[in-house]
């Protein structure tokens, strides 16, 4: 038994040895500047509208919407549209009336939002999209 012993603590020995250097000052991970690249409002218009164009249900709808929306911008006429046509593909006829509630929050005035509405009205017509405020209008 003792040379059994005494054979592993020497086998244990001539092992290399996996412990921490006490010479390493730095640590493993540090947080360096981000190699992120600023990108820029027509990329990223083209990354959402690409989105949402391949969006197969309402969770994808859903995630996208709320990744697109917490960005510091409104998105463009292209995506809002790209969006709402995901939105009746996947049959939510409720998420299609919120993206024009979330533009309505997103936008600094509201002439801006009027300026959305008149340039999706074809699109609101062809699908059939009521807002709240037409159907509310004390609201």
């Amino acid at each position: 038994m003792r040379a059994q012993f005494l054979s592993t603590v020497l086998r244990a020995a001539t092992r290399p040895s996996f412990a921490v250097s006490t010479a390493r000052a730095t640590p493993l991970l540090v947080r360096g500047v981000h190699g992120h690249a600023q990108e820029s409002f027509e990329s990223f218009s083209e990354r959402y509208v690409n989105f949402f164009e391949n969006a197969e249900d309402l969770f994808e709808v859903q995630r996208g919407l709320n990744n697109c929306f917490a960005h510091d911008l409104v998105p463009s006429p292209g995506v809002v549209e790209a969006a709402v046509r995901a939105a009746r593909r996947v049959n939510d006829y409720a998420t299609a009336i919120r993206i024009f509630e979330g533009i309505k929050e997103k936008v600094e005035n509201k002439q801006q939002y009027e300026l959305y509405l008149q340039e999706l009205k074809p699109l609101r017509e062809e699908l059939g999209l009521t807002l709240k405020e037409e159907l509310y209008p004390s609201s």
